[in-house]
């Protein structure tokens, strides 16, 4: 048996239809009961990731306004972040822009053989946005670290438009 990869993630949010406007707002989700591909259920939200053939990407339920935040990773067990896969540098950029211009971006790394930010959505739940380095580009200078993202300096090196290793 092996395991293929992540099929969708369910969070629960305060708000479903805030969250969903969130993530299709800012990351291009798009919503399946929008679409007419989902009846709609009160207090849930389904999405598909705009490049995805899944049935759904992620699933949003509400829990209310009065919902405490969560403590994962601070005082309690819990998820610490979903990662999404993008497709080229300049898809990172411009998702970085994006999230930093509404305030939801709250870092950037470069991993080595991965670049990524990170945000928080309106919830404060954290997630990454990755882009990976194909292998044939791999150098002894990509060992795995946590070092600041220069966006500019690896579109240079890289080029805007080269695909992540798994959307070749």
């Amino acid at each position: 048996m092996a395991i293929r990869g992540v099929n969708h993630a369910v969070l629960y949010v305060r708000d479903a239809d805030r969250s969903a406007e969130f993530f299709v707002r800012l990351l291009g989700f798009r919503r399946l009961d929008d679409i007419g591909e989902m009846p709609r259920v009160r207090g849930a939200a389904f999405l598909r990731a705009e490049k995805s053939y899944n049935d759904h990407d992620l699933g949003l339920f509400s829990v209310g306004e009065a919902a405490l935040a969560t403590t994962a990773g601070m005082t309690s067990v819990g998820m610490y972040h979903l990662s999404w896969e993008v497709e080229t540098l300049s898809d990172l950029a411009r998702y970085a822009e994006a999230l930093s211009s509404e305030g939801f971006l709250t870092g950037a790394s470069n991993h080595g053989t991965t670049r990524a930010i990170y945000a928080r959505d309106p919830d404060g739940l954290e997630f990454e946005l990755t882009w990976i380095m194909p292998a044939e580009l791999i150098t002894a200078a990509d060992a795995p670290t946590t070092k600041v993202l220069n966006l500019a300096s690896d579109i240079a090196r890289f080029g805007a438009e080269t695909p992540s290793r798994t959307t070749r």
